[in-house]
């Protein structure tokens, strides 16, 4: 595994006293372990094994990382140890996690009922089940800063937690939900994928059609203005370029098409849209440093964006890079795709690698 960015409690897992690492670093406490995949909060990290089980480091202020051992390195947690773990998520300060059975637990924050308990907790310093969800077997969670997103196998879509910008897709109603509630205006589009940013929400259905709602004032909906919107909207903008996947920032948002074509949208003000320049876009826009290449995944942190080519086995950064985040070395904001610095073929492509940054909510897992 291999990890840079802000390290100041400890999130990356290294047991470094650096506040920041700025190119990538390996985290050798999981070589020849199993690591299928991390999830960066906005102190804390997860890390989920082959074998189900899950271990956590960085800051533990509400509980988030589920046990009460030192941050500095990754621990177990021990509380999920009867249940194999199939996926994992981080918001803020809060943690869920998914088991293969569909259940879904949650730990950390939970002053705006981002847990789903029920109860509005400071903090829950271990994993609890989200019973209203139990009746349907969840396959995907999302976590924005303080609200999250459930799928579930038969294709429902539950939100809970903060509300102040219409990113549950409720309406206009109360300012936060203690428990998950029904999504019942997307209901009966089949749906593939689910992204939460920092207070906006988006799904994407089977047939490649993208609907957003929540906070819009960078235009990080895609719709052309900046009004939030309470209820899922289409983003029509993107109907006809067969989007099949996409990931949220803070205030921007990144679309991947079948193609490997990469647009964003949204807030560009340290130069996370890559498109060189601080301006915001309210419309998806195509990133065309990166055109002539098939970009493979990608992924958002708070205010930077990754994206990986799996032809060359590059990982392209732009945005933020005051914690390192970007791996470039230093600590200058990118406006357009860089590479990845100490990344390089045939690394990434001969390899089981899970790349981590966590300032914030950033993560890329390549096979």
């Amino acid at each position: 595994m291999l990890c840079w960015g802000s390290s100041n409690w400890g999130q990356l897992g290294l047991a470094v006293s650096e506040a920041a690492v700025f190119e990538p670093r390996s985290c050798c406490v999981f070589d020849g372990r199993g690591l299928k995949e991390a999830a960066c909060g906005g102190q804390h990290s997860l890390f989920l094994m082959h074998d189900g089980s899950v271990y956590t480091c960085g800051s533990n202020s509400r509980g988030q990382l589920g046990h009460e051992k030192p941050g500095v390195k990754p621990e177990l947690v021990g509380a999920l140890d009867a249940q194999k773990i199939a996926g994992v998520a981080c918001g803020q300060a809060h943690s869920l996690a998914l088991s293969e059975q569909g259940q879904v637990f949650a730990w950390g924050s939970g002053e705006s009922g981002q847990l789903g308990l029920g109860t509005a907790e400071e903090a829950v310093r271990v994993p609890r089940l989200i019973k209203k969800l139990c009746e349907h077997r969840i396959s995907q969670v999302m976590c924005g800063n303080q609200h999250c997103i459930a799928l579930s196998k038969d294709g429902q879509l539950f939100t809970w937690g903060q509300n102040s910008s219409g990113q549950l897709g409720l309406g206009k109603g109360e300012p936060s939900s203690l428990s998950p509630q029904p999504l019942k205006s997307l209901c009966g589009i089949p749906l593939s994928q689910i992204s939460a940013g920092g207070d906006h929400s988006f799904a994407l259905s089977l047939s490649g059609a993208v609907f957003g709602w929540g906070r819009n004032s960078a235009g990080q909906l895609g719709l052309n203005d900046e009004q939030d919107r309470a209820v899922p909207c289409h983003i029509k903008f993107l109907r006809s370029q067969k989007v099949v996947y996409i990931c949220c920032g803070e205030e921007h948002t990144a679309a991947l098409t079948k193609d490997g074509g990469l647009f964003t949208f949204g807030n560009g003000s340290r130069g996370q849209l890559g498109h060189d320049s601080t301006n915001n876009e309210p419309l998806p826009r195509r990133v065309l440093e990166l055109m002539g290449t098939e970009v493979s995944q990608i992924a958002c942190g708070r205010h930077h964006t990754l994206a990986f080519v799996s032809s060359t086995g590059l990982v392209y950064a732009f945005g933020c890079n005051a914690q390192g985040q970007l791996g470039l070395g230093t600590r200058g904001n990118a406006m357009i795709p860089l590479p990845v610095r100490n990344i390089q073929p045939p690394f990434l492509t001969n390899t089981q690698t899970a790349l981590m940054m966590p300032f914030q909510m950033c993560k890329l897992s390549i096979p």
